[in-house]
């Protein structure tokens, strides 16, 4: 098992800058996840690493060597792939076995190690099928046991779960998330989805047109962002965004104008915070979780407001509730017996405490 180390790494296609000089360290058994929108240089650096593609400048290294100028079999590392890539006239023992045979492993260790694998990914009883008499879930376990069986210092994985349907896909996070616990190793997992690399990830990296915007646990990522792209990105339903602008409460507090008609209190443990950015136009950020239906007395920095519903969609345990503010649309998540019929007006209560205000100028969360 081994960290990951990179240093001032850069990727260009003639003129296209893929990867622009990012650094990132990767602990020892650590799963992180590298998310981010298509084109933003996620699996160009998971690539790099595998030696999979040369790098034009900075440095990679694998526990204590630089493998800059290995070749990808000599790097000890394992990739799953987003396409299974099995072999369709081997059974599903000869896929996982092909890779050690190749390395004059003994028939002995070959098969060891083969069953303790499938034992792994509970596909024992397919060790004598072909892929063709797999379902999608059961060929990603087998890929995903032709890896295990290296026992690699660092395992990487390109979206291996996109080939799948959603249900699928839930209960193979799940899985993998087991398999990690069993076979503790360094993972790099590279997914556009970000709910893949929420509920996966130890830490998550967020790239954009091939920088990395922030590095940071789950929660980091979802409570704490830095920029609004990170707050835009993570979080499904997206964050809300009004422009806003922070004028006088009196009496020393602060509020966000959103309308001539509509002005948000600051909570108070914010207001030193924000005070050096009085009378400036800002950009107002919350989450639909923190826009409910009216709850009377819920306590400091609770606001309220009243706006006439456009859309509605139920989704079982809550409702999404959509309406405008100032022509910009907003989304709350309400409970089902607040919310009336689409056209009449609802009584919103907004959670400041939760609130993210961000610098226009350069997209920061202050």
């Amino acid at each position: 098992m081994a960290a990951i180390e990179l240093r001032d790494l850069w990727k260009r296609y003639d003129r296209v800058e893929a990867v622009q000089g990012i650094n990132l360290d990767i602990r020892h058994n650590e799963f992180i996840a590298l998310v981010g929108p298509s084109g933003c240089g996620k699996t160009t650096t998971l690539r790099m690493i595998a030696g999979l593609e040369d790098i034009t400048a900075g440095e990679i290294r694998v526990g204590d060597r630089v493998v800059n100028e290995v070749p990808p079999k000599d790097r000890d590392i394992a990739m799953v792939f987003q396409n299974y890539a099995l072999y369709p006239h081997m059974t599903v023992y000869d896929n996982m076995a092909f890779g050690l045979k190749l390395r004059k492993t003994s028939k002995a260790e070959i098969d060891r190690r083969v069953r303790d694998a499938a034992d792994i990914l509970n596909i024992g009883e397919l060790l004598d099928r072909r892929p063709k008499q797999l379902s999608g879930g059961q060929r990603q376990r087998v890929a995903m046991g032709r890896a295990i069986v290296r026992n690699p210092q660092v395992f990487l994985f390109d979206e291996p779960l996109s080939n799948l349907d959603a249900k699928l896909r839930v209960q193979m996070r799940t899985e993998i998330k087991k398999i990690h616990r069993r076979v503790r190793t360094t993972v790099v997992y590279v997914t556009h989805d970000q709910i893949e690399a929420m509920t996966l990830a130890d830490r998550i990296v967020v790239m954009n047109f091939g920088l990395i915007e922030q590095v940071g646990t789950p929660d980091e990522m979802y409570n704490a962002p830095k920029t609004r792209f990170v707050a835009s990105f993570i979080g499904s339903p997206s964050m809300n965004f009004l422009p806003c602008r922070v004028v006088s409460g009196g009496n020393g507090s602060l509020a966000l104008r959103l309308t001539d008609k509509l002005s948000l209190a600051v909570p108070p443990e914010r207001a030193a915070r924000y005070r050096s950015h009085l009378d400036r136009e800002m950009v107002f950020g919350i989450r639909p979780e923190h826009i409910s239906d009216r709850r009377p007395n819920a306590g400091s920095g609770f606001e309220e407001f009243e706006a006439g519903m456009e859309v509605v969609e139920p989704m079982g345990i809550d409702t999404m509730v959509f309406f405008s503010i100032d022509g910009i649309e907003i989304c709350a998540r309400a409970r089902p017996r607040a919310v009336g019929p689409v056209g009449e007006a609802m009584p919103f209560t907004v959670d400041m405490n939760e609130m993210h205000l961000i610098d226009p100028a350069n997209d920061r969360v202050v």
